[in-house]
């Protein structure tokens, strides 16, 4: 079995009204190469007539997006021309690539109506070799994203990347991975081989789980050593867990702001081409 190497909770940074706990990056871990950042917004309830979102148009270059909406909505506008509203359930996937403008606001029927609102936005490194490809969005409701179950239902799985148990995932990643999205039943279990030399990324969005015999409770990044390839995973109470599965780059990465490049000069120039207009025009 994979051993455990540490667990990372969350902390607590709060955006606007916005309730936010992130585990990555901290002072204990800088990252699990290639996986970057993590914010996780919610569980709470907006009232009628609110504000929303308050990510309004922003930049991006050198990274990608995963984007995990479990209560609420999403309306997802870049400079590339692509536009949707992804509900409870959906997955949005944006390559920022050589660089694009976007922004992620609630829908204007969520600002007046108010509601639940829990949505997880993963960060992804891109490998210098793919930095500047061209930008790309995809975004999916709930029902056109392949799914399976495993431990006679009790556990529900969406495949986002990769395969597994012969189901292919909704997206083509820019590099090979492998990301699901895993509802468990109290009591349900799970185990899964994953390549000695691939990086796991495995944070508990609700409830608690037995993992490898350790109990974990919601809100928490567990860091995995390199040694041993197998999983166990037993729900202790009703759960939700994001797994992926990657092999590292081990390439400088050099993050600042909304860019990650691989050199302090390369980012130096993505704030020199954002000025210049070369991420693309912004229409209101």
């Amino acid at each position: 079995m994979r051993a455990i190497k540490r667990i990372h909770k969350a902390e607590y940074r709060p955006i606007a009204d916005l309730v936010t706990y992130s585990p990555l990056p901290t002072r204990s871990l800088q990252q699990i190469d290639p996986f970057i950042f993590l914010n996780h917004h919610g569980f709470q309830r907006y009232p009628e007539r609110n504000q929303g979102l308050p990510f309004g148009p922003h930049p991006h270059r050198g990274m990608e997006t995963v984007t995990f909406i479990l209560e609420g909505d999403i309306m997802h506008k870049d400079s590339s021309g692509h536009e949707s509203v992804i509900g409870p359930g959906g997955v949005q996937y944006m390559t920022a690539g050589r660089g694009l403008i976007h922004a992620e606001v609630s829908s204007s029927e969520f600002k007046r109506n108010g509601g639940d609102l829990e949505i997880l936005q993963l960060w992804l490194n891109l490998p210098a070799a793919k930095k500047m490809v061209t930008p790309n969005y995809v975004g999916l409701q709930k029902e056109e994203i392949p799914a399976f179950e495993l431990d006679g239902g009790k556990v529900k799985i969406q495949q986002l990347f990769g395969e597994w148990n012969g189901v292919k995932g909704a997206f083509e990643g820019t590099f090979p991975i492998t990301m699901s999205t895993i509802y468990l039943q109290k009591g349900g279990k799970f185990e899964k081989k994953i390549p000695a030399g691939e990086n796991i990324f495995f944070y508990i969005v609700r409830g608690e789980l037995s993992v490898n015999g350790e109990e974990i409770m919601f809100r928490n990044l567990v860091e995995f050593t390199d040694s041993g390839e197998s999983l166990a995973v037993e729900a202790l109470e009703e759960s939700i867990l994001i797994l992926g599965h990657a092999a590292p780059f081990n390439e400088p990465m050099v993050a600042q702001g909304p860019f990650v490049m691989n050199t302090q000069q390369q980012i130096y120039e993505a704030y020199q081409d954002y000025q210049a207009g070369k991420f693309g025009s912004w229409e209101h």
